[in-house]
């Protein structure tokens, strides 16, 4: 049934095997503590109105939002909503995807949240999973995606490449390459208490 060469194989790989499902059953038994927005939608203010409905199913969950709109106009999306505007964490610091994340990453680890729903627009979800990976995983944050729906295409692969690099150089060096803009001390976090 068996040959000598794929049964060694099998008895090295099923060890790792069962690792692997083991931490992908972990990942899935844990909840999401908090819901991470990525801002940058259109004056539309899709995610945001789209967050605001996710929440209300989720109504113990902290809210932090990662640019995006205006502080007024994005509370006026949650109040309308009957979402507590005390759930939100707004930030304002990031200048671009990379720095959504990683204004925000220590944030997060600093208040124990160890996995988060992702929400963004579906067709940018593909670029913000591969830095969140990077830069979320380096602080021992998981994620769960939550896209948004539009009509527009998936972005490019090369962004996500792109990005993705400047998220290992985050990891190693705290710089974004984001023009020169970088991460020092804590984010500037607009959050009412």
């Amino acid at each position: 049934m068996f040959t000598g060469k794929s049964f060694r194989f099998m008895v090295l790989a099923l060890p790792l095997f069962m690792w692997l499902g083991y931490k992908e059953f972990q990942q899935q038994a844990k909840q999401p503590e908090a819901v991470l927005v990525l801002g940058g939608s259109t004056k539309k203010l899709e995610r945001e109105k789209f967050t605001a409905e996710f929440v209300r199913k989720h109504p113990n969950l902290p809210i932090w939002i990662s640019g995006g709109s205006p502080p007024r106009y994005t509370r006026k999306v949650f109040v309308k909503a009957g979402i507590d505007p005390k759930r939100l964490h707004l930030d304002y610091e990031a200048v671009d995807t990379v720095t959504n994340f990683t204004s925000l990453v220590d944030d997060l680890k600093a208040h124990g949240i160890k996995r988060v729903y992702l929400i963004t627009s579906d067709f940018h979800m593909r670029r913000a999973s591969v830095i969140g990976e990077i830069v979320l995983g380096s602080r021992g944050i998981d994620f769960q995606p939550v896209s948004v729906p539009s009509e527009s295409p998936p972005e490019p692969l090369e962004k996500s490449i792109r990005d993705g690099a400047r998220a290992l150089m985050w990891v190693a060096t705290g710089y974004t390459g984001a023009d020169g803009v970088r991460k020092v001390g804590k984010s500037r976090m607009e959050s009412r208490k």
